[in-house]
């Protein structure tokens, strides 16, 4: 099972830097009970491992102006390897794309969008991806609001299912 390699200590590292990345290493080593210097290493290799992928601010859209979250779902005419791919690589040049997610079933993909305002939005619907190469189908639902958005993971079903296999 993925995360097995990891004992205790990584895991509460993980947990805790996922709740407040911005916490100093010596608060979080004081919270998961060991001294700063093997706290920062262990951080250190989580990040070089692959653990970590990196921190940034959760910033709010609508305080920022981007009025407009829109979840795009999206079909393919070919989902050969190459085309997949060419799909994934222009969703990562289109700034207004945040999130863009392979999937399994009817739709090929699913994007997340953010537009400052709905003209923004179509244009980019009209004018970009329902244009782009291989794209045979999108169907838009915009986002009203939101009821929950957590990052990462819940360590404490992970933490529940290792002592269940303990």
């Amino acid at each position: 099972m993925a995360g097995t390699k990891l004992d205790e200590i990584d895991r509460m590292i993980l947990a805790e830097l996922q709740a407040d990345g911005r916490m100093t290493n010596v608060e979080l080593a004081k919270r998961v009970g060991i001294s700063a210097p093997p706290c920062l290493r262990r951080v250190r290799t989580l990040e070089e491992s692959g653990y970590i992928k990196g921190y940034h601010a959760d910033v709010d859209a609508r305080a920022l102006g981007f009025e407009v979250q829109v979840f795009a779902m999206v079909g393919l005419v070919s989902q050969a390897e190459a085309d997949l791919s060419a799909f994934e690589e222009r969703c990562r040049e289109w700034p207004l794309v945040r999130e863009c997610h392979m999937l399994n079933g009817e739709v090929d993909f699913v994007l997340k969008c953010v537009a400052p305002d709905l003209s923004t939005f179509q244009n980019f619907l009209t004018e970009d991806l329902t244009a782009a190469d291989n794209v045979a189908s999108v169907k838009t639902s915009l986002v009203i609001r939101g009821a929950k958005d957590d990052p990462g993971v819940p360590f404490d079903v992970l933490e529940s299912r290792l002592q269940q296999t303990s």
